[in-house]
């Protein structure tokens, strides 16, 4: 099994296409941080500091494509055919994939708490506040983000083993997360929470929200957020 993890990390070293999906993350991650505090924030509240740092986690979503190319990605450009010859035991192929995706998931996403973080205190500082590193719900989010990311990864892997199209595989899961989660949560909204993209995003959300008697006002999580009844 070593020999495979080893070989899933070579593999992944000599591909360009993955990493280049996952630089785009940081970029992404300053853009919603700035829009995040450019938008009227009060930078004073120990909330927007949270919501900002936050929009890390939304990046899940690059991570779900980086797993799906892991198979899917492979039946794609016919290498996968070497693969089994050399390991014709498929179940530890994907447990190797599982490993080394959601490993590099997982440092992928520190990566980008580091860089929401480092954004965030500077847009913070910039306009007249100041970010209070000592706030334990800001850890929180940034911890629950991290194995979001992992469990998205893996999540990718699961799905590019079972749809071996990569364009259909990567369209099934945009599809669920854009519609039919929407949907479900439109209908059952109770069970909204427990959906993968949804649940995910609220890993991040660690904090309850403000209370009113018409019930949650807000949410840590961007994406939670912008579902949560006003």
């Amino acid at each position: 099994m070593t020999t495979l993890i080893a070989n899933e990390f070579r593999k992944l070293r000599t591909i360009r296409g993955p990493w280049l999906l996952l630089a785009a993350g940081p970029v992404l991650v300053i853009v919603g941080v700035a829009g995040e505090v450019a938008g009227g924030a009060d930078v004073t509240q120990p909330q927007t500091a949270i919501h900002a740092v936050a929009h890390a986690g939304v990046m899940s979503m690059l991570t779900l494509i980086f797993g799906i190319t892991a198979v899917a990605g492979e039946h794609r450009h016919k290498t996968i055919t070497d693969t089994y010859l050399a390991t014709p035991r498929r179940g530890r192929v994907i447990a190797a994939k599982f490993a080394v995706y959601a490993a590099v998931g997982a440092v992928f996403r520190l990566m980008l708490a580091l860089t929401a973080v480092i954004a965030t205190a500077v847009a913070i500082t910039a306009n007249g506040g100041a970010l209070d590193l000592s706030n334990s719900d800001l850890w929180r989010t940034l911890a629950g983000g991290v194995a979001c990311n992992a469990a998205f990864a893996a999540i990718g892997v699961s799905l590019g083993a079972l749809i071996r199209n990569l364009a259909a595989a990567i369209a099934t899961a945009l599809a669920w997360i854009a519609l039919v989660e929407g949907l479900i949560g439109e209908l059952i909204s109770d069970i909204e929470p427990w959906l993968p993209f949804a649940g995910g995003q609220g890993s991040a959300a660690c904090t309850a929200p403000p209370t009113s008697p018409n019930g949650p006002v807000d949410s840590c999580s961007p994406a939670m957020r912008s579902s949560s009844p006003r």
